[in-house]
């Protein structure tokens, strides 16, 4: 395996994930750079959407905030976040990266408190933003996290963007488009997926020397493990030259710890 970061690894498995001619709306960090990977490598096709408006652009480098000029450069279209939020309520958009404080085994995602008390939490922490709105109507939910027990629980103190909620048919039963929700979660240690019976969140593939122990210990829930558990494969030479020499250049993403 070369050399290469957690960081590195996750956002070269997770332009993986996005196959060519897809649609996705992305943010700033991680889920930039890997759709901007994604779009060097395996998926010259893929049509990346920005909250703020920008459609269809060719990054040059990785853009500060959802509303930089970068992602507008060479786009499809210069609109607005209605005309986003609508593109995604038609059911057109097949792919949103997000991501919280909080994740539970029905991929139900907090970014809004910390504690039982909403008026007055332990923390609180920034919100939704346009998370509720993507997470809803969106085909498929990308999650990029770090893989941990405090993160990792087996309730959510807040649902900001639902998953599949309490199960099977719990979305379809608050309303939400048919066929939506969590997809995969993309950790430092694993990538995991959903049992599409149960709706629970499943152990897919390990990644390099890291062990089904190691993931459940980090886990605050029971897992399911996939049938067809495998190693995740590495990053190759290709993959980590273009991310360092192209996509981030100046380590803003890589390099975190």
């Amino acid at each position: 395996m070369p050399a290469c970061n957690a960081q590195e690894l996750m956002i070269c498995v997770a332009a993986r994930l996005l196959e060519d001619n897809a649609m996705v709306v992305v943010g700033t960090g991680a889920p930039c750079a890997a759709a901007m990977l994604a779009q060097k490598t395996s998926s010259p096709g893929l049509t990346l959407m920005f909250e703020a408006g920008g459609v269809g652009p060719r990054l040059p480098r990785m853009p500060i905030s959802v509303g930089d000029s970068r992602t507008f450069f060479q786009g499809l279209m210069a609109t607005s976040m209605n005309d986003v939020m609508e593109t995604c309520q038609r059911g057109l958009v097949d792919y949103t990266f997000l991501g919280g404080a909080q994740i539970d085994e029905y991929g139900n995602l907090n970014s809004t408190i910390i504690g039982d008390d909403y008026h007055s939490p332990n923390v609180r922490l920034p919100g939704s933003g346009g998370a509720n709105d993507l997470g809803s109507l969106c085909r498929r939910i990308l999650v990029l996290t770090p893989h941990d027990r405090r993160r990792f629980v087996g309730r959510v103190d807040f649902v900001t963007t639902p998953g599949y909620l309490d199960g099977p048919g719990a979305r379809e039963l608050a309303g939400l488009p048919p066929g939506t929700g969590p997809y995969k979660v993309v950790t430092n240690l694993a990538v995991l997926g959903f049992e599409q019976t149960s709706k629970r969140m499943c152990v897919e593939s390990l990644h390099p020397q890291v062990t089904l122990p190691e993931v459940r210990e980090n886990t605050g829930f029971e897992l399911l493990v996939s049938p067809a558990l495998g190693e995740t494969p590495a990053p190759t030479d290709e993959e980590l030259r273009i991310l360092r020499e192209q996509v981030d250049p100046r380590g803003y993403i890589i390099n975190r710890a």
